[in-house]
């Protein structure tokens, strides 16, 4: 039976992927597209993630889509909250409906002769295999495995006798009503659990190996509520985006000029937020520059409020062994627990974690060149989304899925079936660098070696730079060299 056939498949049913449907229908409207997704539901990370206060570490003019302003007064949003906003979104623009759940891709295969990928497809409901055909392949699958997050070895883990829960698998039902809670990790996740935990916990302690820069700001956006009330909703938020994407370019030029300015400065909210008393050095003073991570955003300083109420502390050490009563430190100091939260971070994945081959080649995608961060030397058809590491993620979404819909239309409109990214002559031994430049943060350093390599010049970097993304996709040029169109329309198809 010959396979069913699409135009475009888009890989993932979160963010990126209801994002990169809409653009596609809008800007691409003759042609055909399905999103595979291989959980039960759409949503992605806002769907999978339940922990207690789960919310954006971005702000939602930003990271809310370009074409759906975010209506909400609280610009820091819950978890529920954005799941509802994607899936209005997707019901609101007509593509939920081309959504197959439980549809895992496995293994995508490209021919040229014939111009297609095969896309293999497990089926989580039935366990059947199938077989799906398509030109071109957006993956908007995320960087994380969603089966499991990443969890360090940690010695003596089998004694504690209490509950050990990871952030990625919080369970329905977990009392922890008036108990002792250690949680491991000091990021986003940790600092979002904390001051939610100690409103019922009896206490909560952040168990840190190394401090995180923590900055307060304010969950409710006034200038933004201000502007709705006067203006259309899409000028408002087209206005307080800008003035939002403004900020967070100008903060993080900043730090990367005048690191030791910024540092100062944002040490200096947190000792205003705890007092002098309070041992910044040793908990809230990092020993990178601001920026080489991600900093954590705290809503209306809620971790601080926790930390200065006595219902939460933070302990910076290393852990020697679990115990049957807690956690037993290099520093002889034994905490006790009825609970252990690791909120220890993300298990990466490269590309969905799918096989890819090309012309009977299996694809080493370490081995590749990136363009534009978006595509891979050698690899045709198939763009992926990874959003900023210091930026909202879905400002680059956006702007990978309207550079995706540039490149759809050129080659309707020229005629090809095929564009690849080229090495040109000389660019074959070009200096490698890192996929991702001067950001430290394990979850992506305990995969760098699996990512895609940058090279010394443009087009094969990967920009983390919002205004010349915009240029760079929005304006220009499609055919630039590097970009190889190719395999013309057979005449047959044009009949």
């Amino acid at each position: 039976m010959t396979p069913e056939y699409f135009d475009v498949v888009i890989v993932g049913a979160g963010l990126s992927g209801v994002g990169a449907a809409c653009h596609l229908k809008d800007q691409c409207p003759g042609k055909s597209y399905v999103i595979l997704e291989g959980r039960e539901s759409m949503g992605g990370t806002w769907d999978l993630f339940r922990y207690p206060g789960i919310r954006s570490d971005s702000d939602m003019h930003t990271l809310g889509y370009s074409f759906k302003p975010w209506l909400d007064s609280k610009a820091i949003a819950d978890g529920p909250s954005i799941l509802k906003y994607v899936r209005e979104t997707a019901f609101e623009h007509g593509v939920a409906g081309q959504i197959r759940y439980q549809h895992r891709v496995i293994r995508a295969t490209w021919s040229s002769d014939d111009a297609v990928w095969d896309v293999e497809i497990r089926r989580a409901d039935t366990g059947d295999t199938l077989l799906l055909r398509c030109n071109f392949m957006l993956m908007c699958a995320g960087y994380y495995r969603y089966e499991h997050g990443y969890l360090p070895e940690f010695k003596g883990r089998e004694l504690f006798a209490g509950d050990i829960v990871h952030p990625q698998l919080w369970p329905e039902v977990l009392d922890y009503n008036g108990k002792k809670v250690v949680v491991i990790g000091s990021g986003a996740t940790a600092v979002t659990l904390i001051p939610e935990m100690a409103r019922q916990a009896g206490h909560v302690v952040m168990l840190q190996r190394s401090p995180t820069y923590v900055v307060s700001q304010p969950d409710r956006d006034w200038i933004a509520n201000a502007l709705r009330k006067v203006l259309p909703p899409k000028t408002a938020y087209a206005i307080t985006r800008w003035k939002n994407i403004t900020i967070q370019q100008w903060i993080y030029r900043q730090s990367r000029i005048r690191p030791d300015k910024v540092r100062r400065k944002l040490l200096k909210w947190v000792r205003k937020e705890l007092g002098k008393e309070y041992d910044v050095e040793t908990h809230f003073t990092p020993g990178y520059n601001p920026w080489d991570q991600r900093l954590c955003l705290v809503p209306n300083s809620d971790l601080f409020h926790a930390i200065r109420s006595g219902k939460a502390s933070v302990v910076t050490d290393q852990i020697d062994t679990f115990t049957e009563k807690g956690i037993l430190l290099r520093s002889g100091e034994e905490l006790e627990a009825d609970i252990i939260v690791t909120a220890t971070g993300l298990d990466l994945l490269v590309l969905g974690d799918v096989q890819f081959v090309v012309d009977g080649n299996p694809v080493e995608i370490a081995d590749t060149f990136t363009y534009k961060g978006i595509m891979n030397s050698d690899v045709p058809n198939l763009i992926s989304t990874f959003g900023y590491i210091n930026a909202s993620w879905t400002l680059r979404a956006d702007l990978t899925a309207e550079y995706a819909c540039r490149v759809i239309r050129y080659m309707q409109e020229h005629g090809y079936r095929q564009c690849t990214p080229r090495l040109r002559d000389g660019e074959r031994h070009m200096p490698e660098r890192p996929w991702i430049i001067g950001f430290s943060s394990g979850y992506i350093q305990r995969v760098m070696e699996r990512l895609p390599k940058q090279g010394d010049h443009e087009p094969w970097i990967n920009p983390q730079d919002y205004r010349c993304d915009k240029k760079m996709f929005r304006n220009g040029e499609i055919e630039d060299g590097v970009l190889t169109f190719s395999n013309p329309v057979r005449s047959k198809e044009c009949a």
